[in-house]
């Protein structure tokens, strides 16, 4: 292998890894995507997913379902447009250079600043192109609340403290207070993900409440205000998809193909409870046409202060944009590698060598 290869991972459940070891990887290979939450590490991702969805993807036109959570919905909100190249350079430029908060921000404050991103975002134009095409269907996960979860400040917290609890029992725990809000493409005729085990709620996307999903989707419990009146959903308080669906650990197996996973790291983990979990892994089973795409550690280490960008660095370049906008930008500049590596991979075949099991 070259040293191009170690600026990437590429991991499979056992059909996927079966099948690009004997076929290669190929747009039309690929059924769905999945992406997952994680705010502004989806900076590591920025160009591979400009090559997935402006150029390699489209080389086959088939119906593929987009599902994720959080930042991925807001990925692939931009992907389902006319022209992905120009919505990713315009929010990009928007989301590195002109996010600003005060020393500490309240959730009225996060979530105006939630809103002019996703306004950006949009365009003029993008709602309507996105719930038009028939090539890419966007799904939004989101989650209705209960309980204490409907709440804000300290019930809100004991409300966390008390899902968290229960989640380190079983994640089935996290039913007593959320249920999944699944926001579909008008085109979706399946076959989706199975995202049984929760209880669900099916809600169209529409012209009036693709914006308000965005952000419901995104709305972080104490960082964020949720969304409280979503048009053609139920009443409800709806708030981050990643509290029970952080990384779309789902159920692949009748999607009729594979299921690429552009991500920032090589696991697979279900709930925004379980990160500091590590026995908590997708179902052995629910990965098995799954190919998930990540940085290697040697890429990581590489970009500025070695690590991927995350929310946290609001506060780490607390007085300092300029110098978060700077380091931000040249994680965003090396994905470039990313994607030459990825698509070369595939192209040359070599891709087969690459992939490891997953």
């Amino acid at each position: 292998m070259g040293k191009t290869d170690q600026l990437l991972e590429v991991r499979a459940g056992p059909l996927a890894l079966q099948h690009i070891r004997e076929n290669g990887l190929r747009p039309e290979h690929v059924a769905g995507v999945a992406g997952a939450a994680g705010g502004p590490k989806w900076l590591v991702l920025h160009h591979l997913d400009r090559l997935l969805f402006s150029h390699w993807l489209p080389q086959a036109t088939r119906p593929r379902y987009l599902i994720g959570s959080s930042i991925a919905t807001w990925r692939f909100a931009m992907a389902s447009q006319e022209d992905p190249d120009a919505a990713y350079e315009r929010f990009a430029h928007t989301y590195i250079h002109e996010q600003r908060y005060g020393q500490r921000p309240t959730p009225a404050e996060v979530s105006s600043e939630a809103k002019r991103l996703v306004d950006v975002l949009l365009g003029e134009t993008g709602t309507q192109e996105i719930l038009a095409n028939p090539w890419f269907q966007l799904q939004v996960m989101a989650v209705r609340c209960r309980g204490l979860l409907q709440r804000e400040g300290k019930a809100l917290l004991a409300g966390l403290a008390l899902t968290g609890a229960s989640n380190l029992v079983s994640r089935r725990g996290l039913a007593l207070t959320l249920e999944r809000a699944l926001f579909t493409h008008p085109a979706s005729v399946g076959p989706l993900p199975d995202i049984s085990g929760f209880r669900v709620r099916h809600f169209p996307l529409r012209e009036d409440n693709l914006r308000s999903a965005l952000l419901a989707s995104g709305s972080i419990p104490m960082v964020m205000e949720p969304e409280r009146h979503i048009p053609g959903a139920e009443p409800g308080v709806y708030r981050d998809g990643g509290l029970i669906d952080y990384q779309m650990a789902l159920d692949y197996g009748g999607t009729g193909g594979l299921v690429l996973f552009p991500h920032y790291e090589n696991r697979i983990v279900p709930g925004w409870f379980d990160k500091t979990l590590p026995w908590r892994r997708a179902r052995r089973g629910s990965v098995d046409q799954v190919v998930l795409v990540a940085p290697s550690r040697a890429f990581v280490e590489a970009l500025p202060n070695g690590r991927i960008p995350d929310r946290k660095d609001f506060y780490r370049y607390a007085g300092d944009d300029a110098g978060r906008a700077r380091d931000w930008l040249a994680v965003s500049n090396a994905t470039r590698r990313l994607a030459d590596t990825f698509h070369e991979a595939c192209e040359s075949g070599r891709i087969r060598h690459l992939v490891k099991p997953l």
